[in-house]
């Protein structure tokens, strides 16, 4: 088993990764660490912890979508990144509301 140090939102973490995987867990990693960026950058939760959990949630719910030939249809070619940014817009943001109303002011997870 290789081992792989990589940053997920500015923090370093030595994985443990199977010969040959090494490009699949480096585009997971990048997957992982943009989603947590993109919810960090939005400025509505700072706990790294919560971050995690959305990022997990959002990237668990696009994956119906990476399996069905149609997902990349549903979205013209011609719109570029920001209008696939926006499309999960509506679920984060209900995501949001309801992790906040679940956790109360202490914004502990557990």
């Amino acid at each position: 088993m290789k081992q792989l140090e990589v940053q997920i939102m500015g923090q370093s973490y030595l994985l443990g990764c199977p010969e040959g995987g090494e490009s699949r867990l480096l585009d997971a990693v990048e997957r992982v660490d943009g989603a947590m960026c993109k919810i960090r950058d939005a400025g509505k939760v700072k706990a790294r912890d919560r971050i995690a959990v959305l990022a997990a949630l959002n990237l668990a719910f696009d994956l119906p979508d990476r399996d069905t030939p149609q997902a990349g249809a549903a979205r013209p070619a011609s719109a570029g990144a920001d209008a696939a940014d926006n499309a999960h817009e509506p679920p984060l943001a209900s995501l949001l509301e309801r992790l906040d109303a679940a956790l109360g002011d202490d914004g502990q997870l557990i």
